[in-house]
């Protein structure tokens, strides 16, 4: 069995701890074969456990101290091995700010033996990375005018991280595979431990982040500051490159296209002489979203490469980046690592914005504009965070925009990306203008911009993904709109909707690919609440519009328009909490008047739909769905807009030609849970409060949503289940399909159902009729037999009231009269009854004591009697003992 080895994602601490436990299983071997020696035989016992708890303890911990010492020794002697093994002793390093991987080149060059400068292809190949530290963050295109845009080399900061290997427990695409791993700040130095250690000619890296975090920008930053004289950085953009070449073709055109040089890729290898070949593959992500399953092995592939190249005695380094939710689509070699870049924290931020102020002094001044503040992007920190959108915030304040409302606060979540968003687009349709358009066109214009990019975010929301294919949008927008002839510009290809919608907003990333020759793109938005909001945004407006309705007749009615509703809101739920908020804040800037009008319209939407068969826009169909899901889904997504627009409805109002509120609710429930998966139920579900009403003979449900945490349910009344009034005097009713109840939880077959089945089976099993058996009346809820038992067993013992305690015992007493005195439920009940009283009757005066036993007697036979009666003359006899 092997040693445990140290590696540079591997905290030293853990190596001590597995190395420990490997020494003591090899101790313990070592002691095995001693005592099956002859001579282990003749030895005192006493001399026999000394050597056995000298050879099984304190061997492994010398073992260990020896290993430290030797670690240490190195870590001093060998540059490389410190930074290998991450044992810094200069602490500070991890905690102050670097900026653009500064140190790198420098710690990389103490570990290289002097050789001579890369010639031919590797130097220009060299030069090109270089270049690229001084080129701006951002194009003069994307700025408002006068603003001076940080290099690359001036504005990246590095990030914090977290690092584990991929061990096939959980997948890196999850949040809590990452918890078991610290987070580090000295991303420096492990990229220093990473480059010089043998693991990464194995398998490649993989660098995870969310869209925006900086994945590409590290892999530049990285070409640039490796050194020269030892490495031989080759950087391919993937979405630059034919997705179906093999990877050292791609490898050829990425050199190429850097330095307008044809070269083989063992020619280029040998023109480095002995530097290391590190291989930067950038956006895997973009190919197995635009080629779907194709390159899902494209880990597995890079690994056989280096494989190969190790075995022509050509090792080779390989990093690979990657957004972080397709993670759990890849298939990993043996030996990989990820690492995945964290949003930045508050420090970094503010050093983000000193450099960016600085850099645009003159413009602030020019403007009459402050400077952005930490205390201006501390209420968007969740935006702030990541650094793309850091940069979107950044110019959004220096294009004369406030992130403050006019009262000074700061602006809300759907103010800013309305602001935000709207800002951005109305300076791409100003720049298509060319100052040829009055205010209100523009306006108009900017309008139709937001909506078609809200179209765009229902393409990804009712596909259940955040991003959407070129060729899908294309349907959509189509299917939705029309088609839309484009002029050719040249020998190019006419633009299509989806190219001429988002191809200029900063906001939206597109991603893609070439394959057989054809470019593959799809798109997403820069964050994922951009696209939440946008849908929110359009069906606000959607519901809106039903206050234009204006019947052609006076007389009768006519059913609303509500087709571009129901396609758009009939595939996915809206009802997510970040589309909750997004769609309140959206409704709440209607007035009073109108969203009391819009409410009823709504409902009588919900009312018409479904009795409608029809599909409007056929030709739109972001997934095949059966028609009852979909009725399902849009019924559920109009009632929360009716709450959203009320804030409190009820049932009967909902469905208004139901005669049983309560029985329209449970139907229209089964379908919304039939039509929605788990996670979509849990949303829909947990911000429901439900308060059961009855005015005379007919029920009612009242609805609204809650603010803040999920409440408790409120207690259930079986007065409301069942048509049974309610009455001065005790009142106890029994229904006999009790066996009915669990066979119908277990044919649902539901994950609830199955939790709630598996918990009440014994009581099934032992008191099944008592389930169906209620006790009403006097005042108080209605509730089962079964129920006043259990509340009795958990909390009479814990603050129950001596008056509660004895209507509960009287409560379970009625079971006496219902069940057969020798049947399966009285054998079950007896046991519990008496146990329940032995605990409880020393707590009762004595005259109460006798009274309840009496009550409980009467119907009780007669060995429960003689039970009954004999724990209420030990409580006298407890009592005249002054017990």
């Amino acid at each position: 069995m092997d040693a445990p080895r140290p590696a540079p994602h591997l905290p030293y601490e853990d190596t001590l701890v597995e190395l420990r436990l490997w020494y003591r299983r090899l101790a313990s071997r070592v002691v095995n074969f001693l005592r099956g020696l002859a001579l282990w035989e003749e030895l005192p016992a006493s001399i026999r456990s000394e050597i056995a708890d000298t050879v099984h303890d304190a061997l492994p911990e010398r073992a260990v101290e020896q290993y430290e010492a030797l670690y240490s020794r190195l870590a001093v002697e060998a540059p490389e091995f410190r930074y290998w093994s991450g044992r810094l002793e200069h602490q500070a390093t991890r905690t102050e700010l670097r900026r653009a991987l500064a140190g790198l080149e420098s710690l990389l060059s103490s570990s290289i033996v002097v050789q001579d400068p890369p010639v031919d292809i590797a130097q220009a190949l060299s030069r090109a990375h270089l270049a690229a530290l001084n080129r701006r963050i951002l194009d003069a295109e994307s700025t408002p005018e006068g603003m001076r845009v940080p290099t690359l080399g001036e504005a990246y900061l590095d990030p914090d991280f977290r690092v584990r290997a991929v061990d096939g427990q959980g997948s890196p695409a999850a949040e809590d595979w990452w918890e078991e791993a610290p987070l580090r700040q000295d991303l420096t130095e492990y990229l220093t431990g990473v480059l010089t250690s043998e693991g990464l000619t194995l398998a490649p890296l993989l660098v995870l982040g969310q869209p925006g975090a900086g994945k590409s920008v590290l892999s530049r930053i990285l070409a640039a500051r490796l050194p020269a004289a030892g490495f031989l950085p080759v950087r391919v953009a993937l979405r630059d490159v034919r997705a179906d070449d093999e990877l050292q073709d791609q490898l050829e055109q990425a050199v190429r296209d850097a330095t307008g040089e044809q070269v083989a890729w063992p020619a280029l290898v040998r023109s480095a002489g002995a530097a290391l070949p590190v291989l930067l593959l950038d956006g895997f992500d973009e190919l197995l979203q635009t080629t779907g399953v194709h390159q899902n092995d494209f880990l597995v592939k890079v690994a056989r490469f280096q494989e190969r190249e190790s075995e022509q005695g050509r090792p080779v380094l390989a990093l690979v980046t990657s957004r972080t939710t397709v993670a759990d689509r890849v298939r990993y070699p043996q030996g990989t690592v990820a690492m995945r870049l964290e949003p930045f924290r508050r420090e970094q931020i503010e050093a983000w914005l000193q450099q960016w102020n600085l850099s645009n002094a003159r413009h602030f001044t020019a403007r009459r504009l402050s400077p952005l503040t930490w205390e201006l992007l501390e209420p968007h920190r969740t935006l702030a965070g990541q650094p793309l959108l850091l940069t979107m915030l950044a110019l959004y304040h220096a294009a004369g925009n406030d992130l403050q409302g006019a009262d000074e606060r700061p602006l809300g979540e759907a103010d800013l990306y309305e602001a935000l968003l709207g800002s951005f687009a109305r300076r791409e349709v100003a720049k298509d203008s060319r100052d040829t358009l009055r205010d209100t066109q523009i306006d108009d214009l900017l309008e139709r911009e937001l909506q078609r990019l809200s179209l765009v975010a229902f393409a990804m929301l009712n596909r259940r993904r955040q991003w959407a294919s070129t060729a899908e949008l294309e349907q959509d927008l189509a299917a939705l709109l029309g088609r839309h002839a484009h002029g050719a510009s040249g020998f190019r290809e006419p633009l299509g909707q989806a190219e001429i919608t988002l191809g200029r907003f900063f906001f939206v990333q597109r991603a893609q690919s070439i394959r057989g020759g054809q470019t593959l793109s799809t798109y997403e938005f820069l964050h994922a609440t951009f696209g939440e909001y946008l849908a929110a945004r359009l069906a606000v407006q959607l519901l809106t519009r039903l206050l234009d309705h204006r019947p052609v007749f006076s007389m009768g009615s006519e059913p609303l328009n509500d087709d571009m509703l129901f396609a758009l809101l009939s595939f996915a739920p809206a009802f997510s909490r970040q589309m909750l908020r997004f769609a309140r804040a959206r409704v709440e800037q209607l007035p009073e008047d109108d969203r009391e009008r819009l409410s009823r319209l709504v409902i009588r939407v919900l009312g018409e739909r479904e009795l409608r068969a029809d599909q409007p826009y056929p030709a739109y169909l972001p997934q095949r769905m059966r028609a009852t899901v979909r009725q399902g889904i849009y019924s559920a997504n109009l009632v929360m807009f009716v709450l959203l627009l009320t804030g409190e409805t009820t049932v009967s109002s909902l469905f208004p030609t139901q005669d049983d509120p309560g029985d329209a609710w449970h139907s229209r429930a089964l379908l919304w849970r039939s039509s929605l998966e788990e996670p979509q139920w849990t949303d829909f579900a947990s911000p429901l409060i439900l308060r059961r009403t009855r005015d005379g003979d007919r029920r009612d449900l009242t609805i609204r949503l809650r603010q803040g945490e999920p409440a408790i349910p409120e207690a259930m009344d079986a007065h409301w289940i069942y048509p049974v009034p309610q009455e001065q005097e005790d009142v106890l009713w029994q229904r006999t399909y009790w066996n009915e109840i669990w066979h119908k939880m277990d044919l649902s077959a539901g994950t609830n159902d199955g939790v709630a089945l598996q918990a009440l089976r014994p009581l099934f099993e032992s008191l099944g009729p008592l389930l169906t058996t209620f006790n009403g009346g006097g005042g108080r809820p209605a509730t089962s037999i079964v129920h006043d038992l259990l509340k009795l067993w958990l909390e009479g013992e814990i603050g129950m009231s001596l008056e509660e305690t004895q209507v509960l015992y009287r409560r379970v007493g009625n079971a006496l009269l219902v069940s057969d005195r020798d049947g399966p439920v009285m054998r079950h009940l007896r046991p519990v009854l008496v146990g329940l009283l032995d605990r409880d009757l020393k707590r009762f005066p004595p005259q109460d004591v006798q009274h309840l036993v009496d009550v409980l007697s009467v119907h009780a036979p007669a060995e429960l009697r003689e039970l009954l009666q004999g724990r209420a003359e030990a409580a006298r006899f407890r009592t005249l003992r002054g017990e």
